[in-house]
């Protein structure tokens, strides 16, 4: 008999692929977890019946929510991924000559050690990396402790729901900036224009409020709702499309490139218009 695994990503639509084996599942302390293997798209980690990522896809949205924070900041050496348990942000992270240090923060310690498990090529960095250091904790409670250390802040956050809905809110954009030094810069996944309209809007206000900064982009990730996701940025002082993409460095990657770094910003109409 056939298995297929199904995310209803909205009350009304859902993507569903067929499973060849179920790898592990349980519950965390924070969230249901599973690990399954998909014909179409390998690996798949799941957390509350959500796609996290997996192994054919992923490298889109890791590279996208690294790579065009740390190419604006001329000097991007203390770095933090709030989320992000699978370790793929970190993997791009660690790839950039001028980072010092990145740092991990993940509240659910079992999404580390699954990844490490099933999905080492996504997970890799997270073991004898010199330049890495995790933390099994609250980011939120974290972020409020920190204060002018980093240069760069990346929130690979879950959807709004359960513990990530913090994650999503004013007053964490604004202990964000705390953390941030004077010229730091923050990124966050923002979820699908096509799905989350209203979310898009109210993040990109929260966060032009803080930021003198604040730039949406997009990339295509064919698991994530509707294939089509955004980002937002907020930089205390550069902006990414002023940046001299001639003066990137070529860094190994699948979809990001210098010379895409700044047509990313370049919006549809209706997206263009969430952020009126």
């Amino acid at each position: 008999m056939e298995l297929w695994y199904t995310e209803k990503q909205t009350p009304a639509h859902g993507i569903t692929s067929k499973v060849s084996e179920t790898l592990h599942t349980e519950k965390t302390e924070f969230q249901d977890l599973a690990v399954i293997d998909t014909v179409q798209f390998g690996r798949m980690l799941v957390l509350d019946g959500m796609v996290m990522t997996t192994i054919k896809d992923e490298f889109v949205y890791h590279e996208m929510i690294s790579h065009v924070a740390l190419n604006t900041h001329p000097n991007p050496e203390n770095v933090l991924v709030i989320g992000g348990g699978d370790g793929g942000a970190i993997r791009e992270i660690v790839k950039h000559s001028k980072v010092k240090k990145a740092v991990l923060v993940e509240i659910d310690s079992r999404v580390i050690e699954l990844s490490k498990q099933y999905l080492p090529e996504i997970a890799a960095a997270l073991s004898g990396n010199p330049k890495v250091e995790v933390k099994v904790e609250d980011g939120i409670r974290f972020i409020a402790e920190a204060k002018n250390q980093f240069d760069v802040i990346i929130v690979d956050s879950t959807e709004p729901v359960g513990p990530a809905v913090g994650l999503f809110a004013l007053d964490f954009y604004q202990a964000i900036s705390q953390a941030l030094k004077p010229d730091g810069i923050m990124v966050a996944q923002t979820e699908s224009p096509f799905f989350n309209p209203d979310l898009i809007s109210r993040v990109f206000k929260d966060i032009s409020s803080v930021f003198p900064i604040t730039k949406l982009y997009l990339a295509n990730i064919p698991t994530y709702p509707s294939g089509l996701w955004s980002f937002t940025l907020g930089s205390k002082q550069y902006d990414p499309e002023l940046v001299d993409e001639n003066s990137l460095p070529e860094i190994e990657t699948k979809y990001y490139t210098p010379r895409i770094h700044k047509s990313v910003f370049r919006l549809p109409r209706f997206v263009e218009n969430l952020l009126k």
